[in-house]
């Protein structure tokens, strides 16, 4: 059994993404985390799958196999398909190949991961995650694929034997048999400029998110998505520039 016991995170001084979040997950059960964006799935996903550390609380009951699928799977990895699963198989004590393949991967296993369709990737990313056999952390992991590869990705879902987390905004995995939802409701909702950057190192997250009127909604793989008040804005976009990021996206 996992237990989360109030489960806490922020970045540097910046207000709480996740405050005192309890749950349970039984071995081998289905959960799905729902919730509006910024809510905090993807970052409680990743402090389960202990990619990264909460700022208050405990992760109890981690098992030692965890298979984790980012939202976003790094991209520009050089190894080839066969080379990147043949290694993580080595670490793991397993095999994807039989994933990969019921996926249908149509891409050149040979060639680097960086050369591949988004669709290839996808299936790749979720290969190496089915190789833990005892906890599953999947964000997004419909994103991508074709109607076959989606089909298929929820049969195996729903037979795997490992306790499995999910996020899907598309709502597929809440249709597979014995799921559980968990809806995510977040911090209050503030308005402001919503501001996604890229090229974000782990320092640099810290560094902004003690920045006055900014809150860190989310940090992941190199990037960071703010909501940041209107009278700061363009101080802190000339300040992120400065410190080598870059901007994805601005709304108001």
């Amino acid at each position: 059994m996992i237990q989360l016991e109030r489960i806490g995170k922020r970045y540097g001084r910046g207000p709480w993404v996740l405050r005192d979040v309890d749950l349970t997950f039984d071995p081998g059960e289905l959960t799905v985390l729902t919730g509006g964006n910024g809510s905090g799935k993807s970052t409680l996903l990743r402090i389960i799958a202990g990619v990264t550390s909460p700022s208050g609380g405990r992760v109890k009951g981690r098992p030692a196999s965890v298979g984790y699928l980012p939202e976003r799977f790094p991209a520009g990895l050089r190894l080839s398909t066969t080379a990147y699963l043949r290694h993580l198989a080595a670490i793991r004590g397993r095999t994807g190949a039989d994933v990969l393949g019921e996926l249908g991967f149509h891409g050149d296993p040979d060639a680097p991961i960086s050369t591949l369709s988004k669709g290839n990737t996808q299936k790749v990313a979720i290969a190496q995650a089915f190789l833990a056999k005892d906890l599953l952390v999947l964000d997004e992991p419909w994103t991508g694929l074709d109607t076959g590869a989606s089909a298929v990705l929820g049969e195996l879902i729903a037979a795997s034997e490992a306790t499995v987390l999910v996020t899907d905004h598309r709502g597929t995995a809440r249709a597979l048999p014995n799921a559980r939802e968990v809806v995510m409701q977040g911090p209050a909702a503030t308005t402001g400029v919503a501001i996604e950057l890229v090229q974000v190192s782990d320092l640099t997250t810290t560094v902004i998110g003690d920045w006055d009127g900014v809150r860190v909604v989310s940090a992941s793989d190199g990037r960071l998505s703010l909501l940041v008040e209107s009278g700061v804005s363009d101080r802190v976009l000339a300040d992120a520039l400065r410190m080598g990021c870059s901007v994805k996206s601005v709304r108001t």
